[in-house]
């Protein structure tokens, strides 16, 4: 058996598969976040270890026996997130996450070093690691002067449950601090942020042990001694095993809080000025690229709040049949835009309403600017020399079947739904779990899954679309 843990924004699930990777069980706990201030956004990480006992607690109850033969563990986790400790491990502020842009002006200094592009072979965003460290350098220097370490939000939940500090390469390189190209540290980076290899956690790749599973945690939970923990993986590179997204053209489109067009590469190919990510992939001499919007299925459920609907009510009411571009438009910047804008301070908007415009309509309207947003980040991806054949298609946004087909019609690429089965984050770092405990060839284990459908572009509705994202693009260059 092997557990896969993933630590996301809104809550904490743990996933229990077997040796023929099927799941056995799951549970899950939720999380909140706070937002004391405009584009503030953070979270205790006391609440991660409490949601994931809970979690584990539960899976405990439910499958008693399947949880005493796990073997190993991998983790999962949102990407960034700054978690700052002192001396003794203690937290000493909450963990400024990975959709928080308070430190845009911090970004934007270390950006204008050339060493960071061509170093970290990315942008530096607001939503990274350093310039959340710079940003508490210069705000809360007292705070800054007791870091000593700084670990990402899926790294502090290892250290409790192993005990040490380690990240992985995928995670790492989300922080500005990693040569990507050589997957490791660089000093010059970490100096340039005022910080020092000291401060940071070992590496090891996604899919090696990084510890075994403390005795205390393993007699709580009824895990036998010696469980392995794997080194894990960022959200998107962890949901990229688990689709089996790991070889040149694979690509996956994620519908969750934030919107992901994915391509796995082959090889290390930067393009920092498309804004589109570089990164290692969470299996050894293997990398990405990965396009993000900051709101894509948040902005749904944000617009269900102010409807008074559930966002699966509103996207049920439309149908399976995408109909033509509406009049309305929606720019879906409701936390700034990281791909390819990389501007903090942009903002969503609907326009073109009428009298005419009803509930129905906005939720279009609201699918398509997301919608449109994500082909933007293709194009980007594209142009830095990504190849994508097909997208599969995950996150909870993935059950509406209108917004699979109007994704494969408005970016001109099929649209993939899996079986029925889990093969999200928590799935692809049970895993990496496998392949750190058992050391089984990733080709083996990482495949794809078995294909419920195929959403073709409805070549009819191109031209129709094309001119909405025409309208689209031109709306928002007019807003900014």
């Amino acid at each position: 058996m092997y557990l896969g843990i993933d630590l996301g924004t809104s809550g904490v699930k743990v996933l229990l598969m077997d040796d023929d990777q099927q799941v056995v069980a799951s549970a899950t706990a939720p999380l909140t976040v706070a937002n004391p201030h405009d584009m503030w956004s953070e979270q205790d990480p006391a609440d991660w270890i409490a949601a994931t006992d809970a979690a584990m607690t539960q899976l405990k109850a439910e499958a008693p026996q399947a949880v005493g033969a796990i073997r190993g563990i991998g983790l999962s986790g949102q990407m960034h997130g700054a978690t700052l400790l002192d001396a003794a491990d203690q937290v000493l502020r909450p963990c400024i996450l990975w959709n928080d842009t308070r430190s845009h002006a911090e970004a934007a200094a270390l950006d204008a070093d050339p060493a960071f592009r061509q170093i970290s072979g990315n942008i530096v965003f607001p939503g990274f690691t350093a310039p959340k460290l710079v940003w508490a350098k210069n705000n809360e220097p007292d705070t800054f002067d007791k870091v000593r370490k700084v670990l990402l939000p899926k790294d502090y939940l290892r250290l409790w449950l192993i005990g040490g500090h380690v990240s992985e390469m995928s995670d790492a390189a989300g922080t500005s601090w990693l040569d990507v190209g050589g997957r490791c540290w660089s000093d010059q980076l970490l100096e340039a942020s005022g910080m020092t290899r000291d401060q940071m956690p070992d590496l090891v790749e996604g899919s090696a042990p990084s510890g075994e599973l403390r005795a205390e945690l393993a007699s709580r939970w009824g895990l036998p001694s010696g469980v392995i923990v794997a080194g894990g993986a960022g959200d998107n590179a962890a949901s990229a095993v688990g689709l089996g997204t790991v070889a040149a053209g694979d690509g996956f489109v994620s519908l969750g809080t934030s919107g992901v067009v994915f391509a796995a590469t082959d090889s290390y190919l930067p393009k920092p000025e498309s804004a589109v990510h570089a990164f290692c992939h969470a299996l050894p001499d293997t990398w990405h690229q990965m396009g993000v919007i900051l709101s894509a299925a948040s902005a749904l459920s944000w617009f269900a709040g102010v409807a008074g609907q559930s966002p699966a009510a509103l996207t049920q009411a439309l149908g399976d049949a995408v109909k033509p571009a509406g009049a309305a438009t929606f720019l879906p910047y409701l936390s700034g835009e990281r791909t390819p804008h990389n501007d903090a301070n942009l903002r969503g908007s609907f326009l073109g309403l009428s009298h005419s415009t009803g509930t129905p309509e906005m939720t279009r309207a609201l699918l398509e600017g997301v919608t449109y947003a994500l082909r933007d980040n293709l194009a980007a991806l594209e142009s830095a020399g990504g190849r994508i054949d097909a997208l599969l298609a995950v996150g909870g946004g993935a059950r509406s079947r209108y917004w699979l087909q109007l994704i494969a019609t408005v970016l001109g690429v099929p649209v993939q739904i899996a079986a029925d089965g889990d093969y999200g984050a928590a799935f692809g770092a049970a895993r990496l779990g496998l392949l750190a405990a058992t050391g089984a060839e990733a080709a083996e284990i990482c495949t794809r899954p078995t294909l419920e459908a195929t959403l073709d572009p409805d070549l009819s509705q191109k031209d129709s679309f094309d001119e909405g994202y025409q309208r689209f693009r031109a709306l928002r260059i007019a807003m900014r």
